[in-house]
Order: structure tokens, then C-alpha cells, then sequence
């Protein structure tokens, strides 16, 4: 399994920041061995992030003296930890017996956990059953209700519809990560809890001072959890009036150290209008499905030498790379990618994957 590989001092610390992140494998034990100590984590940590964490760590001065002098390292690899003894480990666990071998096999392993709502998709072969997994949902997470995805995420708006299973049927939640809140309302717009990790990794390496522009917020997760910490000043633009007034109640729920304005409106008119004439340091695009569609704007808003944050569905980092090149020449730029990472796997083979394109005129 994937794990981090720490110098020992460090582990403790080290436990505590990927528990804030939420991605620390909650399922097996830590494990001590030699100058070492693993833990189990449920999705890959970018090495920007591995890197911000090392420099936290050392600012411990405890830590520090335990080293010794010794070089703090954190590094992922593969490695078999023990398995805490807990029952039920899963919701297929749970569900084991009570399908038929066919059936269970095509039981989704994942749901999304939004606050105290939970979403599942269900296959249509096991439509029958909604009513059994959504039960069986409920008692495993110990949340409010459980939801049923019924479409794709789809329109401007960027909404899914969805069907509510079993217990208190109330979509409006307050979902907590990175120490902020966000209430919103699942069945009026987007939001992915698993992307905790990418929205605190764009926050580390953003400065004080930074003028942003979010070109699709929703209800403000990456303004809010960037805003929390640094004293920037964040554009927050969606076209969908339900987001855009949870933004403005999630930016009264907070206590933010940045100032965030947000819009309500289509991005490509908001940039010829109030946005006319202005330059952004960094500019978030996570909309990976048709983001490409929006770089020329994009490219008209960024400040030289600027970061434009692009995700979109590939293979691989040399299918968005390309693309981000031939589209800054278009603008007589040019552009160097500092980071490309998978953010989340969406199908066999396909990524949802992040791109830091520094922007250079030529």
C-alpha cells in the first residue's frame, strides 16, 4: 500500500498535518521500524506538498533536536502495514452475503462524504438493491442521508441530479476541511471533497499580496480555503447564482485573512466588463472538462510571469502541456510548467490532472 516514509522524530508531526489534510489511512497502524516510521495514506501527496510539509515539520524545535543534524525525510513508497481489527472495514464488507457474487462484484467501492450528506452511485444492475446500499451507506458513515447520483455532472451550471435514498432528506449541508467550513446545497451545485489536498496545496504556495481570480468558484472552496490563511485579494467569478450566494455566506462563516469579491455572471463577459483591463498573479481554472475552452481568457487576465492553475482530463501531462503551448503562442507568449500532477483518477487510465503554467510575454 502507499505509504510516507519519515525519520522517526518527525513522525508525530507528520501525523498530525496528514489528519488535518484528511488523507491519512485511518485503517492501519503506523509502523516503526529501524530510523523510520510509516503511515498509510489514501491519496498521492504531491511533492510540492511533500516539500511545504518537510519545511513545517522544521520549524518544530523538537524535531529539530532529535535530528540531530540529520536530514528530515519524507518520502512515498509501497509498504504492508498491519490492519487495525475493526468491523466493518467497508461498505462492501457489510453488504458481503447479501448480494449475489455478480452483483457485489459491481458494487462501487467509493462515495463522496459531503458534509453530512454522502453521495453514492449505484450501478444499474444493482438499482433493485438502492434501498439495501443506501441503508447499509447510512449505518457504515454515520451521516445524516444518503443520495443517489442519478446523472453526470452537466450544464453551465455544472449540477448533477440526484435522488435521496434514506435517512433525513435535507441536501443543505456544512461540509468542515483545512480547519474552514462551506455550506452548500448538493443538489443545486458542484462541489468534490476530494480535492482537500489540491485546494491546500495551492494555498501553500501562495503569497501575501497576490491578486487571484477563481474563473469557476462554486461555493468558494479554493478562495475560502486560500483566504483562511493568506492575505491575498481573490476575484471568485461562477455563473450559477445558487453557488455564488453560498460563497457569500461561506465568506461570512470564515474568518478570512484575504478579501474575496465575488461575482455572479459568465467569465468571458465578466472579463470584457468588470474585469476589463485588469492582470491577475495567479488564476485558478478547475474546470477540467472544458477549461481549454476558456485559456484565451485566461491568457488576457494574467500578469507576466503569473501562474495560471489548469486541470483538465488526460492521460498524461504531455496532452495538457501541448495544448497550454500552442494556446500561449497564439497570445505571443510563452510558458514553463513548474508542476503537473494527477489531483484524481476518473476512469481506467484517465486523470484528472492539476498543470502550474507560469506565463511568460515574450
Amino acid at each position: 500500500m502507499e505509504c510516507l516514509k519519515i525519520s522517526l522524530p518527525a513522525v508525530d508531526e507528520v501525523r498530525k498535518i496528514i489528519m488535518d489534510m484528511e488523507v491519512m489511512d485511518m485503517d492501519h497502524r503506523i509502523k516503526p521500524e529501524k530510523d523510520y516510521g510509516y503511515i498509510g495514506i489514501t491519496s498521492t501527496i504531491p511533492k510540492n506538498t511533500i516539500e511545504e510539509m518537510k519545511k513545517q515539520v522544521l520549524e518544530v524545535e523538537k524535531v529539530v533536536k532529535l535530528l540531530d543534524g540529520r536530514e528530515l525525510e519524507i518520502e512515498i513508497v509501497e509498504k504492508d502495514l498491519e490492519l487495525i481489527p475493526r468491523y466493518p472495514h467497508s461498505v462492501r464488507e457489510m453488504l458481503d452475503g447479501k448480494l449475489t457474487e455478480d452483483e457485489f462484484n459491481n458494487l462501487r467501492n467509493a462515495f463522496d462524504i459531503i458534509g453530512r450528506v454522502v453521495i453514492v452511485e449505484i450501478p444499474e444492475k444493482l438499482l433493485k438493491h438502492k434501498q439495501l446500499i443506501g441503508e447499509t451507506t447510512l449505518e457504515f458513515t454515520k451521516r445524516d442521508a444518503v443520495y443517489m447520483k442519478k446523472s453526470a455532472i452537466k450544464g453551465i451550471t455544472r449540477v448533477r441530479e440526484i435522488e435521496f435514498i434514506c435517512g433525513k432528506d435535507n441536501p443543505i449541508t456544512i461540509h468542515k476541511e483545512q480547519k474552514i467550513r462551506l455550506k452548500l446545497d448538493v443538489s443545486k451545485v458542484y462541489f468534490s471533497p476530494r480535492l482537500t489536498s489540491e485546494r491546500k496545496r495551492i494555498r501553500e504556495i501562495t503569497n501575501d499580496g497576490e491578486k487571484i481570480l477563481d474563473m469557476f468558484c462554486g461555493v468558494g472552496p479554493f478562495p475560502i480555503v486560500i483566504g483562511s490563511q493568506n492575505k491575498v485579494d481573490i476575484t471568485a467569478v461562477d455563473i450559477n447564482e445558487v453557488a455564488i450566494e453560498y460563497l457569500k455566506e461561506n465568506i461570512k462563516l470564515n474568518k478570512l485573512k484575504g478579501n474575496i469579491n465575488p461575482i455572479c455572471g459568465d467569465i468571458n463577459k465578466i472579463a470584457n466588463e468588470e474585469l476589463k483591463g485588469e492582470k491577475f498573479d495567479r488564476i485558478l481554472m478547475n474546470l477540467p472538462g472544458t477549461a481549454y475552452d476558456f485559456l484565451d481568457t485566461a491568457f488576457n487576465l494574467i500578469k507576466d510571469k503569473g501562474i495560471i492553475h489548469y486541470y483538465e482530463f488526460a492521460h498524461s501531462c504531455n496532452e495538457g502541456k501541448e495544448k497550454l503551448e500552442k494556446k500561449a503562442a497564439l497570445h505571443n507568449m510563452h510558458i514553463k510548467i513548474e508542476d503537473c500532477h494527477k489531483v484524481r483518477s476518473t476512469s481506467p487510465g484517465m486523470w484528472q490532472m492539476a498543470f502550474d503554467c507560469r506565463v511568460f510575454y515574450d
